[in-house]
């Protein structure tokens, strides 16, 4: 499982956090804690810490911000601490390693005050400087790193990436614990800034030449053990900055793809959580017992299949609506997907702030569907082309997705390729149709812009061209009034689900199995694999201690 980065636009904090606590709950129908209602006794110190880091069979890097891979970031956790961090009881980002954040009244400015007690593995303390030298890093003339997108918007940024300027203008170094941030633009920083990608390191680790076999960040835990492509392992950092935290003493990752692996070893005691995939979790939920366990939260991911505006007949609105009425979705999730998903009704998943959660889904009409192919001219039908991996959720969906196009006179045919081609076909524009699961949180802004015009192809994969959906984003970004910032977005939503770029299938239902003493787990929205780790605990009877 992949996310893409892309550049963010992002309004005020105070903005987001009022659109965020007033639709939250509202919009998801549920909360993502476990059924097995146990966490609210007091957490006990001690244990071994047994997660999965999954998707990959290997990590592509010990370095937080050479990968945007989730399995990297989910191990990240456990090594390294950025400025602000995912709370997933609020659904919204807060400062971690700022203990005060002040902005300016132009709203671009951003002071940080850090706490006073952080300090790096090594022993030395995390200061303002080593802010100023992480971000510099990642920005550094010919660098490659996962995190430029996150700080392209600071003042200055591109001038020093480009090799034009000698530093980064709007980083402003106040004393050893305080440090200004100036955007050019309103930015939400703390969207930027929670991932690991934008992790705060200490050069003296990075230019020490054994970084990626001796990873130091100022997590809870201290790295022990790397063996590649089985398990990464850490002990608990007694210096760090949470008092209490972190709970266990040891933490390990199993490092798999094999999500059969991970099955065996969770029913086994051997692993104290664990993600499931469609296959084991009709199983689990049919289990009295590890039913009891599950967290299911809907993820910021929205799968659907993308069309290319500029290939007809894809870029007449109704042959594109006509596709979205043909299709019965609740019973590809339910026979194909186990129900391990939730119907689209729009680009933005339930957990967004801008969900609209009156909006009903295209409804299963194929008479409605002909009766748009009619008009478009298409009364015979057409056939096209569309690009999958070999997978349940591409390649399978589009074979469960033929006979009902069949039914209204159109014929999909598929071509299967490995999922790095398939992203240069989509990119370069020689895909007519695809199958992805896109990115689409946690700022709505920033999802929608997925079909702003003025978007290079990467980002605006349909070439889907609006200038008033384009200035409808630009009016939502510019006001400072969360009711119809809100309003606004919305609209835009809607808007991109009435001219249907794409097919809207569904969005993922990310499930997380955990025993019955496993303690503390979050159901974090944004990637259900990355988990808060100083906040887990384990009981007495955990077979790890």
């Amino acid at each position: 499982m992949t996310k893409e980065l892309e550049p963010f636009s992002i309004s005020r904090r105070r903005i987001l956090a009022a659109m965020l606590a007033s639709t939250a709950v509202a919009v998801t129908g549920f909360s993502p804690v476990a059924a097995r209602a146990q966490d609210a006794a007091t957490p006990v110190p001690g244990g071994k810490l047994r997660l999965v880091a999954p998707y990959g069979s290997a990590l592509q890097s010990l370095d937080p911000h050479a990968t945007y891979e989730s399995q990297d970031m989910a191990v990240s956790k456990a090594f390294h601490r950025s400025l602000y961090v995912w709370d997933s009881a609020s659904n919204s980002v807060v400062p971690d390693l700022a203990a005060e954040v002040q902005q300016s009244e132009d709203g671009k400015t951003f002071t940080y005050r850090l706490h006073d007690n952080i300090f790096f593995h090594n022993g030395r303390q995390v200061t303002a400087d080593d802010v100023i030298w992480s971000f510099t890093r990642i920005l550094s003339p010919g660098s490659s790193l996962s995190g430029i997108p996150a700080l392209s918007g600071i003042v200055g940024a591109r001038d020093f990436l480009d090799g034009n300027a000698d530093q980064i203008e709007g980083l402003k170094k106040i004393d050893d614990l305080s440090l200004s941030i100036t955007f050019e633009g309103f930015v939400e920083p703390g969207y930027l800034l929670f991932d690991a990608v934008t992790a705060i390191l200490p050069k003296e680790a990075i230019e020490g030449g054994d970084f990626l076999s001796n990873p130091v960040g100022c997590g809870p835990f201290v790295f022990a053990e790397h063996i590649e492509g089985s398990r990464i392992s850490g002990t608990k950092f007694d210096k760090y900055y949470k008092e209490g935290k972190p709970y266990a003493d040891e933490i390990e990752f199993t490092i798999t793809d094999d999500y059969s692996a991970l099955d065996l070893a969770f029913r086994a005691g051997e692993l104290d959580a664990t993600v499931l995939g469609e296959s084991a979790y009709v199983l689990y939920t049919q289990d009295p017992e590890l039913s009891k366990g599950l967290i299911e939260i809907a993820e910021m991911f929205t799968r659907h299949m993308g069309l290319n505006l500029e290939v007809e007949p894809f870029g007449d609105v109704r042959v594109r609506q006509a596709i979205n009425y043909a299709i019965d979705r609740d019973i590809i999730i339910e026979k194909l997907l186990k129900n391990k998903a939730f119907k689209a009704v729009g680009w933005l998943p339930t957990p967004s702030s801008g969900f609209d959660p009156d909006r009903q889904p295209y409804p299963f009409d194929p008479e409605k569907a002909k009766a748009l192919l009619d008009e478009a001219g298409l009364s015979d039908g057409f056939s096209f082309e569309a690009w999958v991996t070999d997978s349940t959720a591409s390649l399978g969906v589009l074979q469960a997705m033929t006979p009902y196009l069949a039914a209204v006179g159109i014929t999909a045919t598929p071509k299967v390729v490995e999922a790095g081609v398939l992203v240069d076909a989509i990119n370069s524009g020689e895909a007519t149709a695809w199958f992805r699961s896109n990115g689409t949180g946690p700022d709505p802004i920033s999802a929608l812009r997925s079909f702003d015009s003025r978007q290079p192809r990467s980002k605006n994969r349909a070439a889907y061209k609006d200038p008033a959906f384009d200035a409808l984003l630009d009016e939502a970004l510019g006001t400072t009034d969360p009711e119809k910032r809100l309003e606004l977005i919305r609209q835009a939503d809607g808007h991109i689900f009435e001219q249907a770029p794409v097919w809207f299938h569904n969005y993922n239902k990310a499930v997380l199995a955990t025993q019955p003493w496993t303690h503390g787990i979050d159901g974090n929205v944004t990637e259900i694999a990355i988990i808060e780790v100083d906040s887990v605990w384990l009981s007495e009877d955990a077979p790890s201690r």
